[in-house]
């Protein structure tokens, strides 16, 4: 068993440098990767560093260069809060953000004079005055409750996220990704927090155990990165930043408001743009001659409706119409909600069914 955790981590290490010859060495990769996924792979390969060296024997069997990985622990949580911010909310990596890796700096300096630079007779004194136990209780709760903060802000971050989409956007991407790889952060988390509290009451199976599911943890989540990078490398691609709105807020009055709305609708049923299966907000704003915050304005209070439910209810107006026609004698139901601008079968149902009020099988049956 422990021969195949070993190979297990020499595995996910040599996987974690091959990520980052791909894309860090070439040119035209790097341009497209997000900066801080690559930090992120090159903190859990300083993660494995220590623990493979040890494994070989390459530095004499001295355990402190198992604790060398530690001067990863406080890096974790930023970057995967930096990178759930850049690649989600459309913010670009930046200098400015390296304040979040400052409290890191302390923690290493910290591990520095605590755990490596004492000597061996220095350490067993410690260990047998029960201070060093203490000292591990610290270190391994501020990494604990300092990660902890930053995950909790990533899924923060994730959830908002979701709630925009519906407001900028006529379609529903994916986010499967970015869900299982939060996941996948919360079970280490989780993972870590049952180790500490286990260590602090002395329960032997977990001392036994500690180091071998961290490592196995950071492996899983390496190989994690590996699949998604080979299945879907468009994830980990720089998102280009959103353009500052034209108006901080709509001025038009009640009565120019009653005014768009004519022209919204005159314009929906003449240039039908919700055919673009992926229509956006800001370009309909365009079309309508206003900013995005005023179409914003004009939806919330003249229609009752968010962006996303208003262009579906013509979409569904459109797929009725075609239903009627010769098209709907070719097609299946989602191939003519494709043309009438869904790229989701998963969202033309739902939008069907909450605004029809019954599945389009039913509602078809009723009208036969």
């Amino acid at each position: 068993m422990q021969a195949l955790l070993n190979q297990l981590v020499y595995l996910s290490f040599f996987q974690a440098l091959l990520l980052l010859a791909v894309y860090g060495l070439s040119p035209t990769q790097r341009k497209r990767i997000n900066g801080y996924i690559l930090v992120f792979i090159a903190l859990l390969a300083v993660g494995l560093l220590g623990r493979v060296l040890y494994l070989t024997g390459l530095v004499a069997d001295n355990y402190r260069w198992v604790i060398f990985s530690e001067f990863a622990t406080l890096l974790f949580g930023p970057t995967i809060y930096l990178f759930t911010q850049s690649a989600l909310l459309k913010r670009p990596a930046s200098y400015h953000h390296g304040w979040h890796y400052l409290p890191a700096v302390l923690f290493n300096v910290g591990v520095v004079f605590t755990f490596m630079l004492p000597s061996d007779e220095t350490l067993q004194m410690r260990a047998a005055s029960g201070e060093q136990f203490r000292n591990i209780v610290l270190f391994v709760g501020v990494g604990l409750v300092f990660n902890l903060t930053y995950w909790v802000m990533s899924v923060r971050s994730f959830q908002q996220f979701r709630r925009t989409l519906s407001s900028e956007m006529s379609y529903m991407i994916k986010t499967k990704f970015f869900l299982l790889f939060l996941l996948a952060i919360g079970g280490c988390m989780l993972t870590w927090l049952v180790l500490y509290v286990g260590g602090i009451f002395g329960l032997p199976m977990f001392n036994r155990v500690v180091w071998q599911v961290i490592w196995i943890s950071i492996a899983l989540l390496i190989l994690f990165i590996a699949v998604y990078a080979l299945q879907a490398p468009e994830l980990f691609t720089v998102v280009p930043p959103v353009e500052s709105p034209k108006y901080a807020q709509s001025k038009f009055s009640a009565t120019e408001l009653d005014a768009l709305k004519d022209r919204l609708e005159q314009l929906m049923a003449a240039k039908k743009p919700y055919l673009n299966r992926k229509l956006l907000k800001s370009e309909l704003a365009n079309l309508l001659g206003v900013s995005s915050p005023e179409l914003a304005r004009l939806l919330n209070e003249r229609i009752g409706m968010n962006f996303f439910e208003y262009v579906n209810y013509y979409r569904i107006k459109e797929f009725i119409e075609l239903a009627k026609t010769d098209r709907a004698q070719e097609l299946t139901f989602f191939g003519l909600a494709q043309e009438a601008g869904f790229n989701s079968k998963t969202t033309f149902n739902k939008a069907f069914k909450k605004i029809v009020g019954r599945s389009p099988s039913e509602y078809f049956r009723g009208v036969s």
